[in-house]
């Protein structure tokens, strides 16, 4: 609804023109009246109406002088005047002015309704105009801001204070749902932050990528992001607002061509999500791994390194070390530059391999793995690390209830069951000890008495009992046969088999052949 003021000094006039036209119908409201030019030079200002129905001849000030007057306070509304006089010389100085009609009393109702209804058509016309301006203002300030964020725009082009963007310090904030896959927050954050924004000068909220990006600008709001993260940030209750919310930041800066600097830090923290622990609501700059001191390569050494080590924890049934080393890879992921679908690929590589691995070694067993393509798809559809190492803790803790439980036998007898699970690898007491909690001197005196020889003794007798049985069973090769029971060099498992069985493998084969 537009705003009409009348000034006038008798009341009768200023009566009858409330009710001479329907000011509803035209779209106009009534929101004051004054008896003298002071008066109504004052409300004006005050007010700002569209439209003033002004008596030429007023006390105080005369009508004219009042248009003068508001026009040098930028007043931008606009006027009817209204006078007893068709003297052309107030014609005159109230075009000078920009008066829109020059109505002379005593008014004709016709008159006034068609000066007023010319005042709306040009007020609706300059609304849209202006509506107009303002939708492109606020999309060039939109790109402008977009630019500045990513880092693609020339500042040195730019008015700074044409688009609010003058402050002493900025900090970039970029939130989502806490709960992934959910695109419906259910608070605004803006609104939580409860920080109040007129003329645009706390902050400026953008979407790049389709992502919710805010801009704080100036000591205050950021007090109040502050204020807000040390109130939410830690366990935030069930249903609380910091419960529906996830929120990265980046660091402060103080000129607007270092505010993509924030914007990154705070994007990279975004897309560094998966390695948040549970309930984690927010994260900041400083958490940011410093990858010019250290960075975790993913390859395939590494996936081998976990392989092997977990595998060895696992057979030898020590939990312990498998924590210790389901916690070196998450703080050695961490540090990882790879993206997330490389870092969920090298995990389940690294378990695939242990299943491989288990099921080789223990092949008479029936263990419950999962499915390949259910280990791919439950991994690649997980949000959180945490959630991939919790599976791997689980499926670890099947295995060795699978393979045998220490807890039910003695330290010893898992010794001797890694062993006979894994002589054809090239496994040494140096590296069997420490699974098991010894140096590799103490554990080979133990081994020496308990089984009456020595630890190579008995790995050398083992692997040529298995040789015996695969010469007779199947029609291997002599070396294929000794490179499956760990011996590498064919010279050398001739060597041995010489000397605890008293002939070559080929004799063997051909002496005992012939009596089956």
């Amino acid at each position: 609804m537009m705003q009409v003021f009348i000034a006038d000094d008798e009341a009768i006039i200023r009566e009858g023109l409330k009710f001479i036209v329907d000011w509803e119908e035209l779209g106009f409201s009534i929101c004051g009246v004054a008896s003298d030019g002071e008066e109504a030079l004052k409300s004006i200002l005050e007010l700002e109406p569209d439209l003033v129905l002004l008596d030429i001849n007023m006390p105080i000030l005369q009508g004219t002088d009042v248009v003068q007057k508001a026009r040098e306070h930028n007043f931008k509304g606009h006027f009817i005047i209204l006078s007893g006089f068709t003297d052309f010389k107030y014609t005159q100085t109230a075009i000078r002015y920009g008066v829109d009609s020059y109505l002379t009393k005593p008014i004709d109702e016709d008159e006034l309704y068609q000066a007023v209804n010319a005042v709306k058509t040009t007020l609706l016309e300059e609304q849209k105009q202006t509506d107009s301006m303002m939708h492109y203002r606020e999309k060039a300030k939109y790109t402008i801001l977009c630019d500045i964020l990513l880092n693609t725009s020339a500042l040195y082009t730019i008015n700074l204070s044409e688009i609010n963007l003058t402050a002493s310090v900025y900090q970039v904030v970029i939130y989502e749902n806490y709960n992934q896959g959910v695109y419906n927050l259910t608070y605004s954050f803006i609104d939580l932050l409860k920080v109040s924004n007129q003329g645009y000068n706390s902050f400026e909220h953008i979407k790049i990528h389709e992502k919710d990006v805010l801009l704080l600008k100036g000591n205050f709001a950021i007090e109040r992001f502050q204020d807000f993260l040390r109130h939410y940030e830690t366990n935030p209750q069930k249903g609380s607002p910091l419960d529906s919310l996830f929120i990265t930041y980046g660091r402060l800066v103080q000129k607007p061509e270092d505010i993509h600097y924030s914007y990154e830090e705070a994007l990279s923290l975004l897309n560094r999500r998966f390695f948040c622990e549970p309930n984690q609501h927010a994260i900041g700059y400083k958490l940011l791994p410093d990858f010019d001191k250290h960075i975790f390569a993913i390859t395939s050494d590494e996936t081998n390194k976990y392989c092997e080590l977990l595998c060895d924890y696992i057979q030898s049934y020590n939990r312990n070390m498998i924590a210790d080393s389901l916690l070196t890879l998450v703080n050695n992921l961490y540090f990882t530059n790879a993206d997330l679908s490389g870092t969920k690929l090298f995990l389940t590589d690294i378990y695939l391999q242990i299943k491989q691995t288990i099921t080789r070694v223990y092949n008479t067993l029936d263990i419950p793995f999962p499915t390949n393509f259910s280990i791919i798809n439950f991994i690649e559809g997980k949000f959180y690390l945490y959630e991939i190492i919790k599976f791997f803790s689980e499926q670890f803790e099947m295995i060795m209830n699978a393979i045998g439980n220490s807890s039910n036998n003695s330290v010893w007898d898992d010794i001797i069951n890694y062993i006979n699970n894994n002589f054809c690898d090239n496994i040494k007491l140096e590296t069997i000890a420490p699974l098991f909690g010894y140096n590799s001197s103490y554990l080979g005196k133990i081994f020496n008495k308990r089984m009456g020889e020595s630890f190579n003794s008995y790995i050398d007798r083992t692997r040529i009992n298995l040789s015996k049985n695969l010469l007779l069973q199947n029609d291997l090769k002599v070396y294929e046969i000794s490179e499956q029971v760990g011996y590498n060099n064919v010279d050398y498992f001739h060597k041995k088999f010489k000397k605890y069985v008293g002939f070559s493998p080929a004799e063997y084969r051909k002496k005992y052949n012939s009596k089956q």
